[in-house]
């Protein structure tokens, strides 16, 4: 690996398991001091991170301590890549519990809005910032049985869109990724008949790998993403058509 994120820092959400954690480790491997935000203490004090915070990405009080929490123990926040997300149950619309898409909501759209938010002055004190928004090819197509998650991360990819104008005139980027089904621990939130169904839809006729996402989510996380902002990556094996 390359240093390409010598002396820079950043936080990752969600980066106790899954996609989180391979992007914090390759952003640490890669040069960068990382802070990761996760529910998973027992998880986060395994990690070995240079700063971890217990965090629930819904409470906005929460994010915003943590964000000052980290700018202290770091010494700037250059990066935020924010994972953090839940699926939610697998319902049709008129049958969705209200209070089971309420949390969706809260955590996938609402914790992305909290995160951003929260670091963008920290950014803008230091002239400089790369913001990676997790969303989904949900957020594209809509998932039949999973309208809470296929809402909530169309949100994202809007958030992402009118953050990226805002600050298009600062060298601040804000994108986000599409990516497909890739397989983690988060599968085991859905029924196999959902997971049967994401493999039909993938024409490489596979799922992704957390490396591949990874590689992405660090191009766009880096110096060299100079020209690109309120974009939206697609990492989906041929899936999406646009």
């Amino acid at each position: 690996m390359t240093g390409r994120f010598s002396g820079r820092t950043a936080v990752v959400t969600g980066g106790a398991a899954g996609i989180g954690a391979g992007i914090a480790q390759r952003l640490t491997a890669e040069g960068a001091r990382v802070a990761l935000w996760d529910r998973d203490e027992g998880a986060l004090a395994r990690s070995g991170a240079a700063h971890t915070v217990v965090l629930d990405v819904a409470d906005s009080a929460a994010v915003h301590r943590a964000a000052a929490d980290s700018a202290a123990a770091l010494g700037k926040i250059d990066i935020l890549v924010a994972s953090a997300g839940i699926t939610g149950p697998n319902h049709t619309v008129w049958d969705y519990p209200v209070e089971a898409w309420d949390k969706v909501i809260d955590v996938n759209l609402k914790g992305v809005f909290y995160c951003n938010r929260a670091v963008v002055p920290f950014m803008q004190s230091n002239g400089y910032g790369r913001i990676v928004n997790i969303a989904s090819i949900a957020g594209k197509e809509g998932n039949p049985n999973a309208s809470a998650y296929s809402a909530s991360k169309a949100g994202v990819i809007g958030l992402t869109k009118s953050l990226g104008k805002e600050l298009a005139a600062t060298e601040i980027r804000v994108n986000c990724v599409t990516p497909a089904a890739v397989k983690t621990a988060i599968f085991e939130q859905m029924t196999q008949q959902q997971i049967d169904w994401m493999l039909s839809k993938i024409p490489i006729g596979r799922f992704g790998g957390i490396d591949e996402v990874t590689s992405l989510v660090c191009w766009l996380a880096s110096e060299e993403c100079s020209f690109s902002t309120g974009a939206v990556f697609d990492v989906s094996g041929g899936r999406a058509t646009y």
